[in-house]
């Protein structure tokens, strides 16, 4: 299958040989660049450049080159196999009249200089989803050519189904719009391949992939739904790809030069321009926690905030009044906005701002304070790894090993499905709380706190497990882990890790810290 993979590489090559060119390279006025801070669950923040000043942080290497050169993280191969474990802050000053293509450049300049990064443009097979024409005629209808072309949801006729009608759509830009619409089925890239011409006309209705056990018989995902609507099949290919090969990087950054504190100081604290906090109306039943792009809090009481913004456990607090688990709140917080600067919405901004406001209306204070405690420790049963590769690159990816079965196809009760190479014990257990919660709602975590490797198992393996979000397994979780799944077919993380991988997550009393309620009122400050 030939596809057309020419015009990437043509637009990479001016980019990775720029500094080969007369011309000086653009270059950022002074940047920041340093180890991120270690998190319990990180998360690539950040990436634009507003009023002078770029930033990202908590980016893996892979996630810094991305941004760089404009391309997808998935196609940026070779280098040392820390590349997506290791993470960075980048804060950065330029002109405010800089362009988006200039930025990318002087990113890429920054980490020439301070990681010794060189790459250049190859070409790979990569995983990808091939769109092509089922066996029979294809079920659309040509366009014609009336209006503008594009994509509509209609009402919800299926609880959680995703319809949509879509008028004057070539299937490029269908492949195109499936990598976004259908992202929880669809881990790789899509590409035509139907070599249909022309615009079309054509509905297609699917179902959410966690929503697809509960669904039962009305539940379809997208591969039926666009075999049996539309006559066009979805199949999973080795596709040449134009890819970027990274030849040497530096794992540690060069010290930043002196006058960065002066230069790029801290911006101001992020703060609501307007918040209210009131009790909860008695007829409202359930809980809403919603801090991001606003903040929309319904029926939490202080106790479930603590646990969900400070993320914690009920074990890891200490000092708090029975009324903290009685008493319920609504939160509803406006995001104030310098003038000509878009607002700060990403999640660890919202986090601060609410706990900033939790701790001024209610006067909270708190302060950690390390103590024995129940906490999270991994051991080994009967293990069940391969031993890794040291070449291939450590880090978990979502979806099978190549080759392999889709156990979410099997059983649609699976979240998750998460694949690791080249990754020692103690590298999982620290990245454990992420991939266990990366994707789950804040108020269903399974683990609030670190992980300790005591498996006592050295070396690096490779291993793959499936389980389902906390929220369709919270109140059947077994922490022993039995490795059979519910009767609907949700397996806890608890189980996967036990009947899968032969490993146990369990509770054991070790010192930690802990988070100690110095003061707090129980009827917060007048709005």
């Amino acid at each position: 299958m030939k596809l057309p993979v020419c015009p990437i590489i043509v637009a990479l090559i001016p980019f990775v040989t720029f500094s080969q060119t007369t011309a000086p390279p653009p270059a950022f006025e002074i940047a920041d660049v340093h180890i991120s801070p270690k998190t319990l669950h990180p998360v690539r923040q950040g990436g634009a450049f507003r009023a002078g000043r770029y930033e990202l942080g908590d980016a893996t290497m892979v996630d810094l080159i991305a941004a760089a050169y404009g391309i997808a993280p998935n196609k940026v191969l070779g280098g040392p196999s820390w590349l997506e474990m290791d993470r960075f802050d980048v804060i950065a000053k330029a002109p405010q009249t800089t362009s988006p293509q200039d930025i990318g450049l002087m990113l890429r300049s920054l980490l020439a200089e301070r990681f010794n990064l060189a790459v250049h443009v190859d070409q790979k097979p990569l995983p990808a989803f091939a769109l092509t024409v089922g066996n029979g005629k294809p079920k659309l209808k040509e366009s014609e050519g009336s209006g503008p072309p594009g994509c509509q949801r209609q009402p919800q006729t299926v609880a959680d189904a995703i319809p949509a009608t879509c008028h004057g759509i070539t299937m490029d830009a269908l492949a195109s719009l499936l990598g976004g619409a259908a992202g929880d089925y669809l881990e790789h890239p899509v590409v035509n391949d139907t070599k249909l011409e022309g615009a079309w006309d054509f509905s297609v209705k699917w179902t959410p992939r966690n929503s697809l056990a509960a669904a039962g018989p009305d539940g379809i995902s997208i591969f039926d739904a666009l075999d049996k609507q539309l006559g066009l099949k979805l199949e999973l290919k080795q596709i040449a790809t134009a890819v970027l090969i990274v030849d040497r990087v530096n794992e540690e950054p060069l010290d930043n030069p002196p006058g960065v504190a002066s230069a790029l100081p801290s911006p101001p604290p992020p703060q609501f321009e307007a918040a209210t906090i009131k009790p909860t109306d008695p007829a409202f039943d359930g809980i809403k926690l919603q801090v991001t792009p606003s903040v929309n809090i319904a029926g939490a009481t202080l106790s479930f905030l603590l646990q969900n913004i400070w993320f914690v456990t009920p074990e890891l607090i200490a000092g708090a009044p029975k009324w903290l688990d009685a008493d319920r709140w609504d939160i509803v917080g406006k995001v104030a906005t310098a003038p000509g600067a878009a607002p700060r919405t990403d999640l660890d901004s919202m986090i601060v701002m609410v706990r900033d406001l939790i701790e001024d209306r209610f006067r909270l204070k708190t302060h950690l304070e390390e103590r024995v405690v129940p906490a999270w420790t991994l051991t080994a049963l009967k293990p069940k790894l391969r031993k890794a590769d040291p070449a291939n690159r450590t880090g978990c990816k979502e979806g099978p090993e190549n080759g392999e079965k889709d156990l979410r196809v099997m059983n649609p009760a699976i979240s998750r499905l998460v694949t690791c190479h080249n990754m020692t014990m103690a590298q999982f257990a620290e990245q454990l709380p992420n991939i266990a919660d990366a994707r789950s709602a804040m108020c269903c975590l399974y683990l609030r706190s670190p992980v300790l490797d005591s498996t006592g198992i050295e070396g690096a393996y490779d291993f793959t497990f499936g389980f389902s979000f906390q929220s369709a397994v919270q109140n059947r979780s077994n922490p022993g882990g039995s490795g059979l799944s519910d009767p609907d077919g949700a397996v806890s993380l608890f189980d996967a890790l036990n009947g899968q991988l032969g490993l146990k997550l369990s509770l054991e009393k070790r010192p930690a810290p802990v988070l100690v309620i110095d003061h707090v009122e129980q009827k917060p400050v007048e709005n």
